[in-house]
């Protein structure tokens, strides 16, 4: 499955459609490049999911906890860390366990922490500028 997006805000709308698929508990890895959209979809899923939050991106805090929706929803960026134990360390665990949805920007760093049914989405900016989504490792 690849879906395009030409602007921010359609990458949004992608993440706005994907919250009707989530469930409590779903966890969804985020893998793609600086600038190709990851924080833009996270937007448009905590949107959907019925949360006024406002979305930025948690490169500097590490996770972000977005209330308010029909699940609340953790999202983490593993972009500084170094090590899984730093990951651990925050409380990736319970998080895990907090029946919300928990996304990982730059899932693929640290693999081994994430549950075998992890939605895998690969973001990328493509020749024309627009973003693509495929899901899956690509």
């Amino acid at each position: 499955m690849q879906d395009l997006a030409k602007t921010p805000a359609a990458m949004e709308d992608l993440g706005r459609a994907a919250a009707a698929k989530v469930r409590a508990g779903s966890v969804i890895a985020l893998v793609g490049g600086l600038g190709a959209g990851k924080t833009h979809w996270t937007k448009g899923l905590v949107a959907g999911l019925g949360s006024p939050a406002e979305v930025t991106s948690p490169t500097f805090g590490l996770v972000h906890e977005y209330p308010g929706g029909r699940f609340p929803v953790f999202h983490f960026d593993f972009y500084r860390l170094e090590t899984a134990d730093e990951l651990i360390a925050l409380g990736w665990d319970e998080y895990l366990e907090a029946g919300g949805v928990v996304i990982a920007e730059w899932g693929d760093k640290f693999p081994e922490v994430l549950p075998a049914e992890t939605t895998w989405l690969t973001l990328a900016i493509e020749a024309d500028g627009g973003r693509s989504v495929r899901e899956g490792r690509c």
